[in-house]
C-alpha cells in the first residue's frame, strides 16, 4: 500500500485515477485548486477511509509524506488554460518544481502528466517520442504547450542532477465520465450539443483528425508507467484516428439527436493531425487501449445525460 498524492485530483483524469488507486488499496491525498474542476467530482470517493481532499494551488509549495506523486495539475482545455495564460505557465513550471522538490525531499517517485501538445502541429505522423515537435512559442496556445515542455525538461534535469525518480507520460486526447460540461473539449461539447438538440460546432471543415482514448485506459497506462522501470517520455493514447466531422456524426447517431453541423473558423495553431505511436507503451508497459470508441462514447453520453437530468 502506497500513500499517493494526486495533484489536479478532482479533474477528469485525477478523479478517475484516485478511484483506481483507492480500489487498489492505496491511501490517496487529492490536491486541487478547483479552478476548473468541481469538488463534487470526488464526493463519491469520500466513502474510502484512505481518501483525503486538500484545496491547494501547486504554484505554492506543498509538503506531505508520500510515496508517489502524480502531477496532473494544469488546465487541459483551451477554454480554461487561455483564461489566465500566465497562471497556466506558473502551474506547469512552478508547480512542477514544487512537486519535484517534494519528491526529492521525501524520496517519492513523481509522474508528470505531459501532453501530446508538446508535438505542436506535427510535421511527423503518427507522433513518436523521438519527435521534438513543431510548437509556436508565442501563440495563444503556447502557455500550455511550452509550459508542459519546460515541465518535461525539469523532470529530466532533476533526475540527472538530483537523482529524483521521475516518470513522464505524454497523454493524447482523453475523454469519459468526469469531464466538465463547459470545458470546451470536443467530446463534451459535441455530446452536450447533441443531447440538447443544438447545432454541433465544428471548427474549420472538420477534416482535422484526433485520436480519443477512454479515461479508464489512460489511467491504466499512467499506473503502469509509475510502477514500471521506464522513465519515459511515453505516449499514452488511442491510435485509432478519425476526423472531427466523423466524431460529430457518430455522436449524433449514438444520441439519436436531430442536431446539424455548424462550421466556424478554426482556432489559431490548432493541430491538423494527431495520432500517437504507442510502440513504446506496448513494449515497456504491455499497454494498449481496450475500450472501443462506441463503448467509451456511450458511457460518456450516459454520464452527461445524468448530469443534465440533475440540473
Amino acid at each position: 500500500m502506497n500513500r499517493v498524492l494526486v495533484t489536479g485530483g478532482a479533474g477528469l483524469l485525477g478523479s478517475n485515477l484516485c478511484r483506481a488507486l483507492l480500489e487498489a488499496g492505496d491511501r490517496v491525498l487529492c490536491l486541487d485548486s478547483f479552478f476548473c474542476s468541481d469538488p463534487k467530482n470526488v464526493d463519491h470517493l469520500r466513502q474510502y477511509e484512505g481518501f483525503e481532499v486538500v484545496r491547494h494551488d501547486v504554484v505554492d509549495p506543498f509538503y506531505a509524506a508520500v510515496d508517489r506523486v502524480y502531477n496532473l495539475a494544469c488546465p487541459a482545455s483551451p477554454v480554461h488554460y487561455q483564461t489566465n495564460p500566465v497562471h497556466t505557465v506558473k502551474t506547469s513550471v512552478v508547480g512542477m518544481i514544487n512537486m519535484l522538490d517534494l519528491a526529492e525531499r521525501v524520496g517519492a517517485r513523481v509522474l508528470q502528466a505531459s501532453t501530446s501538445e508538446v508535438y505542436g502541429d506535427p510535421e511527423v505522423h503518427p507522433q513518436s517520442e523521438t519527435y521534438w515537435g513543431n510548437v509556436n512559442p508565442i501563440g495563444p496556445r503556447s502557455c500550455y504547450d511550452e509550459g508542459k515542455r519546460v515541465a518535461e525538461t525539469l523532470c529530466f534535469d532533476y533526475a540527472r542532477q538530483n537523482d529524483v525518480k521521475v516518470r513522464v507520460v505524454r497523454i493524447f486526447n482523453t475523454y469519459g465520465p468526469g469531464m466538465a460540461p463547459g470545458d470546451g473539449r470536443v467530446v463534451s461539447n459535441f455530446i452536450i450539443q447533441a443531447l440538447q438538440g443544438e447545432p454541433i460546432t465544428v471548427y474549420g471543415d472538420g477534416g482535422q483528425t484526433r485520436s480519443f482514448c477512454f479515461v479508464d485506459d489512460t489511467v491504466e497506462g499512467l499506473r503502469r508507467l509509475m510502477e514500471g522501470d521506464v522513465m519515459g517520455p511515453i505516449n499514452i493514447g488511442n491510435p485509432h484516428e478519425l476526423t472531427i466531422r466523423e466524431l460529430a456524426k457518430r455522436i449524433i447517431e449514438l444520441t439519436g439527436s436531430k442536431s446539424t453541423l455548424e462550421n466556424k473558423p478554426i482556432p489559431v495553431d490548432d493541430p491538423v493531425r494527431r495520432r500517437p505511436d504507442i510502440s513504446l507503451a506496448q513494449k515497456h508497459l504491455d499497454w494498449s487501449p481496450t475500450t472501443s470508441l462506441d463503448e467509451g462514447l456511450e458511457r460518456t453520453i450516459a454520464y452527461f445525460e445524468d448530469l443534465l437530468r440533475r440540473k
